[in-house]
């Protein structure tokens, strides 16, 4: 039978001016912070350096936190929607525009068949989502007329009448956005590996 793990004693703070109980995260620990151990650093400039920038990593790695709480529904709604369109772009990345077939050297679009605005609950559906041409995409307002036509040929029209059909609206939680946005970024990182190796 093994003993629990013996717990830490507070301590204070060496620094004459501050002097605050704290727990010990780490072995040796005698400030209470990154703040107080600029403070408590000998005059050598290479640990006052050291210093500073644990000080700014741990305020950036708080301000993150803190901008997530925050976050509204409509923030992680646009975060899964930026990570799924960059899954498609990344997917489709050999296939050209779907409604003009161009291959070029231009800005690249994730465009949706049935849009966002007129069918929200396809937003995230891959077979309505394919990599496309700036100019077709915000120009030609999705070129839909060949779009169709073009998905007829890579989906079968019976997916694409599927697609054209009446769907259950989705209401998606802020725990499922997060997901979606994790899963989405996932892939993508793992469709780059791919093409790396």
């Amino acid at each position: 039978m093994s003993l629990p793990a013996k717990q830490p004693r507070a301590k204070k703070c060496r620094v004459a001016e501050c002097g605050a109980p704290f727990v010990p995260q780490r072995l040796g620990q005698r400030v209470c912070s990154p703040a107080c151990a600029i403070l408590d650093a000998p005059t050598n400039q290479a640990n006052q350096e050291k210093a500073r920038k644990s000080l700014a990593q741990v305020e950036r790695r708080e301000i993150k936190v803190r901008k997530e709480k925050i976050k509204s529904r409509a923030q992680h709604l646009k975060d899964a929607q930026t990570a799924f369109n960059a899954w498609i772009r990344e997917r489709d990345i050999g296939l050209p525009c779907v409604s003009c077939g161009r291959h070029h050297n231009g800005q690249w679009h994730a465009g949706h068949y049935r849009t966002v605005g007129g069918n929200p609950e396809l937003r995230f559906e891959p077979l309505n989502v394919w990599r496309q041409c700036a100019p077709c995409n915000n120009h030609k307002s999705g070129d839909i007329v060949n779009y169709r036509i073009e998905l007829v040929k890579r989906i079968g029209a019976e997916a694409v009448e599927w697609l054209e059909g009446p769907h259950e609206p989705k209401k998606y939680t802020i725990e499922q956005l997060k997901a979606m946005t994790a899963e989405y970024r996932a892939k993508t990182k793992e469709l780059r590996k791919g093409e790396a190796a």
